[in-house]
């Protein structure tokens, strides 16, 4: 068929749709390349949830397009999320794209790329009939990390958020499609399972014979072996006890809880549509930590919500240093005319907005040093994933993410233990930085 270019936008879902995309591509005939002046046909797989990935999108199609006229590319194939949210007024606006695919339409991509769209075809099928069924074998990078989707879509009504509309209501895939596909993923050397969906711990619960997220956890561990399993984007109102026990009760479930909250204060709760308060918020967190060993947490904030006022951030300020999270993310609001919150009164000025995140940031900071510096004197396993210069690696330990909390950097001495890329390593917490840890290999 001919090279073709794939480039990824956005989150941990979208690279999963990327490499679904390419598995199918692969199966068709086309071969993949990492250099897109190399390629016949160029792929972009697009975010737009805030206006900075919007952005990033459109500049990211802009560039690749020049290929069409410095490279061998002969057509440019757009999709997601920025079709799905724009619709065919995308289509009068980058006449550079070939084709365009919503988020309900990956299953088109053969034919896009082969031309059996018309030029400039937006095709937008509705996301809630898509299935999510057994999946094409997806074509990933080798890595000894992967991310596992595990639902699409989402049924909650945040009102800052646009991913129901460009995703559909929740569509749970089969547990048994998870665990095979899982089993390969184990069977092929990965060494990390990275759960996804837009609310991971709500997973089951449309299914037309109901499962329990925990009940998948629990299944997964069996099924990995020592390989670890760690749930992404979990949320709030959907996690039970019944996670926290399969955690505590599994060691290679990682005690790790992805839980983003938004804010902690109640009048900006209620206005995001989020439905709890910072007592149950708490009562969460101290049940997590009570039940689950060295648990860490993680979440991410939204500053410079509509109505926001100077009192709800001190409010969030000592929140965050009540719970102290081991880590932390925070966005500044993302409007949009499109959005419920749009209407909302009381927007905050960029500028103070971006001030409250500053502020945030600078005392998560000086917590999350606090917290790195009880793991000195600790040893702990440190999947091993590059290596910066000789006798230097870097890795995470169970307690650190993929892409979005720091490293653990690994010594090694000339005549000691080696570390291996892609293994785990037994190493001797020595040091701390901001976010990351420093350790000698054992």
């Amino acid at each position: 068929m001919g090279r073709l270019y794939i480039e990824s936008l956005g989150c941990a879902r979208n690279q999963v749709d990327s490499e679904n995309m390419a598995g199918a591509l692969r199966q068709a005939g086309w071969s993949l390349t990492r250099d897109p002046a190399d390629a016949v046909v160029i792929v972009v797989n697009t975010c737009s949830f805030v206006e900075s990935a919007i952005n990033e999108s459109i500049d990211t199609i802009l560039e690749l397009a020049r290929f069409k006229k410095t490279g061998r590319c002969n057509r440019l194939v757009v999709a997601g999320c920025l079709p799905e949210r724009f619709r065919e007024a995308i289509a009068e606006a980058l006449p550079e794209v070939d084709q365009f695919l919503g988020t309900g339409a990956f299953s088109r991509i053969v034919d896009a790329v082969t031309g059996g769209l018309g030029r400039g075809t937006c095709l937008l099928p509705d996301p809630d009939r898509i299935t999510m069924g057994q999946t094409t074998a997806r074509e990933r990078n080798p890595s000894h990390t992967a991310y596992l989707k595990i639902a699409e879509g989402c049924s909650r009504h945040c009102t800052y958020c646009i991913i129901p509309r460009l995703r559909g209501r929740q569509k749970s895939r089969p547990m048994e499609s998870i665990l095979a596909e899982a089993r390969e993923l184990v069977d092929s050397g990965v060494k990390e399972l990275n759960l996804v969906a837009q609310d991971t711990t709500a997973y089951g619960r449309d299914l037309s014979q109901p499962v329990s997220v925990d009940t998948l956890l629990v299944r997964l561990a069996e099924v990995a072996g020592e390989t670890w399993v760690r749930f992404l984007y979990g949320h709030p109102e959907s996690i039970t006890d019944g996670v926290i026990e399969a955690v505590a009760a599994h060691p290679n479930l990682c005690p790790y809880f992805d839980l983003p909250i938004q804010h902690a204060a109640a009048a900006v709760l209620k206005k995001m549509g989020r439905n709890y308060d910072k007592r149950q918020l708490l009562d969460l967190f101290q049940r997590i930590r009570s039940r689950v060993s060295g648990a860490a947490l993680r979440t991410t904030l939204i500053v410079g919500f509509p109505g926001e006022t100077e009192t709800d951030f001190q409010e969030l300020l000592e929140f965050v240093e009540q719970v102290r999270f081991d880590h932390l993310g925070v966005f500044t609001y993302s409007d949009a005319e499109d959005l419920p919150s749009h209407g909302l009164p009381g927007h905050v000025s960029k500028r103070v907005a971006q001030y409250r995140h500053d502020t945030l940031m600078a005392r998560q900071m000086a917590i999350s040093e606090n917290n790195l510096a009880s793991m000195i004197g600790k040893t702990l396993p440190v999947l091993i994933e590059a290596s910066s210069e000789p006798h230097l690696y870097e890795g995470r330990t169970i307690l650190q993410a993929p892409e979005v909390d720091g490293l653990t950097f690994v010594k090694t001495q000339p005549d000691g233990p080696a570390a291996t890329i892609g293994n785990f390593a037994s190493v001797a917490i020595t040091d701390t930085l901001a976010y990351d840890l420093i350790g000698k290999a054992l």
